[in-house]
């Protein structure tokens, strides 16, 4: 009986030093966040932290994540999306995935896949790879994605940040594209979430 009681507090230890650990490490650019909600588990996802160090979430828009830790995360979240509930949301944040550092090859180069996306996040693409193809790589969209709204960021040599917008429900009907846009080094796809009666 005593060895179980002290397995099972040495569990307990490991857990809150491992919990500890995350809640100490700053997010940076290019990390995966898994955030819960546990009053609406239709709002959990995985969200991507952008080259600018914002994460997006559903009705509560841009949320600076980087330099911060989860914790602080999880209180700003809540804090924005406290007036559409009736309690205060309990939200939770762990980090699902670290920025893919360098992980590009000379033939290949990162791109970000963030929003209403199945599978968001860093992508490793070759040269020559497209707008639509990239799309591919997404896992699909989730049933809050504005898939008439789709944006491409650029970032400039200037540090101007250029913006393409493509109606992709417009394409999977049969319309034509006039060029599919050929992604460059560091694009950001943004699948914004669809407002109310849209």
């Amino acid at each position: 009986m005593l060895i179980r009681v002290l397995v099972a507090i040495f569990a307990m230890v490991i857990a809150a030093g491992t919990a500890g650990a995350q809640g100490n490490y700053l997010i940076k650019p290019g990390d995966r966040l898994a955030v819960e909600v546990l009053e609406d588990t239709s709002l959990n996802r995985q969200v991507l932290v952008l080259p600018d160090g914002n994460i997006s979430f559903p009705m509560a828009g841009a949320i600076q994540a980087g330099g911060r830790t989860t914790g602080q995360i999880e209180r700003a979240i809540a804090s924005k999306i406290a007036s559409n509930f009736s309690v205060a949301p309990t939200i939770y944040v762990s980090v699902a995935g670290l920025s893919p550092e360098d992980q590009a090859t000379e033939d290949t180069f990162i791109v970000y896949l963030v929003g209403e996306v199945n599978e968001p996040g860093p992508k490793e693409v070759f040269y020559g790879t497209t707008f639509l193809q990239v799309l591919a790589q997404s896992g699909g969209f989730t049933k809050f994605a504005a898939t008439k709204r789709l944006q491409l960021r650029r970032n400039n040599p200037d540090g101007s940040q250029r913006l393409f917008k493509v109606n992709y429900r417009a394409i999977s009907q049969g319309a034509q594209m006039s060029g599919d846009l050929r992604l460059r080094k560091g694009d950001v796809i943004l699948v914004p979430e669809r407002r109310l009666f849209e």
